[in-house]
């Protein structure tokens, strides 16, 4: 998150590596990965803040289990942006004259802190360590950055390729024949699969849910994957070819692996909780196409009035996810008299108060709710965007 500040491996090659000179065509920052970032901010805003959870439109709620929504293109499509973003820092850092190792240190150091701002919008503001969440969004982020930096660092593509490759039939294959005590081998519901025991075992009392994590610690190794796929995005948009290419290729590959990863639905699920390696090739193949849309239409044809208010958003993407986060969180915990009479949070009486009268379908209200804290925070982002005030980890 924050800015386009993420590694590439800084050796020279033939095929366009890290430390070659940006793509010429076109010239500059590539505008359309901070408006992606932003995007995906947005979209994190708002479907982690309807009004009402009870009354939510299809796409903006997480699939029951198996299968899709847009709201579980999100995640992903974050850390796919992180791998992209990785080409570009890390050359851009080469090119400064930074050595791998100073790489390695901003890699850790970056990692570390946003695990720790992570964990700490868990525990606040009751800091009962004896049942705090240790996994979560940041803590996820923060581990597939690490990660993926260190392999990008000090592997070569065929090395990281096959990273890849191993990564995901490795998770497919324990998760279907690994057997789990109580459950067998292959169960993939949410209290009986492999990842969840794993979770248990390492980490019971300190989970989501009691029994499973969606951000757990098996799961993310496919999620690690997703940043790497990014990283080779990243180099093929650097290099110095037409950028009809470039297009062409995001494209057709990205359409490609949509079809493959639902391809294999049957076989090992579309599954954000799980992050299986089907939703690992789904999701990338949609965030291909979806960048190669923005970057034909922002930095190419230089389309961009429209995307503004994705790019203040973008610019200040940790911010803004926090802050977002952490005033949610406390409102929720501030206890007020509800019109209702009942006693619940200050969100609960906003929304109660102004926004369900809006609308007969509760829905629309709550999709009301939604918008209105969305664009609290997009006033917020401008502000810090007009004042050049871009925090960075």
């Amino acid at each position: 998150m924050g800015q386009t500040s993420t590694p590439a491996r800084p050796q020279v090659n033939a095929k366009g590596s890290p430390s070659s000179p940006p793509a010429a065509e076109p010239k500059g920052r590539l505008m359309s990965l901070d408006v992606l970032r932003g995007m995906t901010i947005a979209g994190m805003t708002l479907v982690n803040n309807p009004g009402t959870w009870s009354a939510i439109y299809g796409p903006l709620a997480h699939a029951e289990w198996h299968g899709w929504t847009h709201t579980d293109l999100v995640f992903p499509f974050f850390l796919f942006i992180a791998g992209v973003s990785m080409t570009y820092s890390f050359a851009a850092r080469i090119g400064a004259g930074a050595k791998r190792s100073d790489l390695l240190r901003h890699t850790l150091r970056r990692a570390a802190i946003i695990f720790l701002i992570g964990f700490l919008l868990a525990v606040t503001p009751y800091f009962n360590f004896g049942t705090v969440r240790i996994m979560g969004v940041l803590q996820r982020i923060a581990l597939c950055y690490a990660a993926a930096g260190l392999i990008y660092l000090y592997c070569s593509q065929k090395q990281r390729a096959v990273a890849i490759g191993v990564a995901l039939v490795g998770y497919w294959a324990a998760m279907t024949f690994i057997p789990v005590p109580g459950y067998g081998a292959g169960n993939l519901t949410p209290e009986g699969n492999l990842a969840a025991y794993i979770d248990r075992a390492l980490m019971k009392g300190h989970l989501w849910r009691p029994m499973w994590d969606p951000e757990g610690l098996l799961s993310t190794i496919p999620a690690i994957a997703t940043t790497l796929i990014g990283t080779f995005v990243g180099e093929w948009l650097r290099l110095k070819t037409k950028w009809q290419n470039k297009v062409t290729l995001l494209a057709i590959g990205g359409a490609v692996a949509m079809i493959v990863g639902w391809i294999l639905h049957p076989i090992f699920p579309v599954n954000k909780p799980l992050w299986t390696s089907s939703y690992v090739i789904f999701t990338a193949g949609y965030a291909m196409l979806v960048l190669a849309a923005c970057y034909w239409l922002i930095d190419v044809k230089q389309w961009r009035a429209w995307s503004k208010p994705f790019l203040v958003f973008g610019m200040n993407a940790i911010l803004i996810f926090t802050a977002s986060g952490w005033l949610s969180k406390n409102m929720g915990i501030f206890r007020v008299t509800l019109p209702s009479g009942r006693v619940g949070g200050v969100n609960a009486w906003i929304y109660q108060t102004i926004f369900a009268p809006l609308a007969t379908d509760p829905r629309n209200s709550s999709l009301a709710y939604g918008l209105a804290y969305t664009l609290f925070w997009l006033g917020i982002a401008w502000w810090l965007y007009n004042k050049k005030i871009f925090v960075k980890v």
